[in-house]
């Protein structure tokens, strides 16, 4: 994440620009060292994708750190801000989606999914959109059972009647089988996600902000998960008591 010292030289109280440059120079990625992703933006939008790709990633969060603070051991200020998960669920229900991909984990997590991409019901065209990648909430025993437990539904294509723009795709697709219930924070704008693309605002879809698992649904089928029309409702009725 930083450097405090290269050799003889002290670099606490240089720019981070300049303490990342060195950082670079030293570390060649490998599978046991990589370096922190780093974005620097100062556009709200890419922050907040940027938040939420490292949720989805299995992540806590970010720092987000002015490019030109100095290390202050133990007092950050305004310099450098933590953001993480809020756990303080906000959307009115749970919602019951199905899984129609996965990408690989990192890190303990480099040998299973890391995340799964998730959609919902378009009752009127027949077809599943997506809505979120959920990547957190899952024990260690359900993320040691996801190879086995997707393998007979796994494919090397996207499924004809899943609907998917999100760049980078999944690794791996799914047949639209497998049925999860998740809880999240609310329901947003998404510019990735087809779930009610155009239903609320010109060319956005929308998208569950901050999923995580609860349970998988073997009592529920496919037919009966959540509808697009039902997230479109719950994101007005979520609006109103904003």
């Amino acid at each position: 994440f930083d450097i405090l010292k290269k050799g003889e030289q002290d670099l606490l109280d240089v720019p981070y620009t300049v303490r990342r440059k060195h950082l670079e120079q030293l570390v060649e990625g490998t599978d046991k060292l990589k370096l922190a992703t780093v974005k620097i933006t100062d556009n709200a939008s890419e922050i907040e994708r940027f938040f939420n790709e490292s949720i989805e990633s299995g992540c806590e969060g970010i720092i987000a750190k002015d490019i030109n603070s100095v290390y202050s051991a133990g007092a950050r200020g305004w310099s450098w801000i933590k953001l993480k998960e809020s756990y303080q669920s906000t959307m009115a229900d749970n919602i019951d989606i199905v899984v129609v991909g996965a990408y690989m984990g990192r890190g303990k997590r480099a040998r299973t999914y890391g995340a799964l991409l998730c959609a919902v019901l378009d009752e009127k065209e027949g077809n599943y959109k997506t809505i979120c990648k959920v990547g957190s909430g899952f024990s260690d025993s359900d993320l040691d059972f996801f190879l086995q437990k997707f393998e007979e539904v796994k494919r090397d294509t996207k499924p004809p009647q899943v609907k998917s723009v999100i760049k980078p795709p999944p690794d791996v697709w799914f047949d639209p089988l497998i049925v999860t219930e998740i809880a999240g924070d609310e329901i947003t704008l998404s510019n990735v996600h087809l779930a009610g693309f155009g239903k609320v605002k010109t060319n956005s879809g929308l998208a569950i902000r901050f999923p995580r698992f609860i349970r998988w649904r073997e009592d529920k089928s496919i037919e009966n998960i959540t509808t697009t029309e039902e997230i479109i409702d719950m994101y007005k009725r979520q609006r109103k008591t904003v």
